[in-house]
């Protein structure tokens, strides 16, 4: 059995390929690459076809993440059958999300800060208006943490 986790922000160049890359950085850290794969993509369409965004980037050489082939695509209700978590960055693209798939999704829909309550934070920040690329790296970096951790209870073992 294999767990499947879908990022989703505004126009997916900063905050969702982030945490793509961060979560595929720890899956191929704790040795579970093709039990757990992970993808983004945006509510938008303007970027579609593009690299991540160039803060996004940036960061994720400075770590030694990979972002290698991530090209910025659209949601599409496909998505919902393919995906068992879909994963929003902020509230207004919760709503986006579940307004676009329908109940037929069988995925289940959740804010990425809900896997960080002690933040006391409801979205993640999109660094595309703030410029705070640091900050959001580090709520990706300790929700995919947490992620990581509750995918694991998920996964039969071997």
């Amino acid at each position: 059995m294999s767990y499947s986790v879908l990022f989703v922000c505004l126009g997916n160049i900063c905050r969702s390929p982030m945490a793509e890359a961060v979560m595929r950085h720890l899956i191929e850290r704790e040795g579970l690459s093709g039990r757990v794969t992970v993808d983004s993509a945006g509510t938008g369409d303007w970027h579609v076809g593009r690299p991540p965004h160039e803060g996004t980037r940036g960061l994720l050489d400075r770590y030694g993440i990979s972002y290698q082939g991530m090209k910025a695509r659209q949601l599409s209700v496909r998505d919902g059958g393919d995906f068992d978590l879909i994963v929003a960055m902020d509230t207004q693209n919760e709503k986006d999300i579940r307004a676009r798939l329908g109940a037929s999704s069988k995925a289940e829909v959740v804010r990425f800060l809900s896997l960080l309550p002690e933040r006391g934070l409801t979205d993640v920040p999109d660094p595309y208006y703030t410029g705070n690329f640091d900050e959001v790296y580090e709520l990706i970096g300790e929700g995919c943490e947490k992620l990581l951790a509750r995918i694991r209870e998920r996964l039969p073992q071997r």
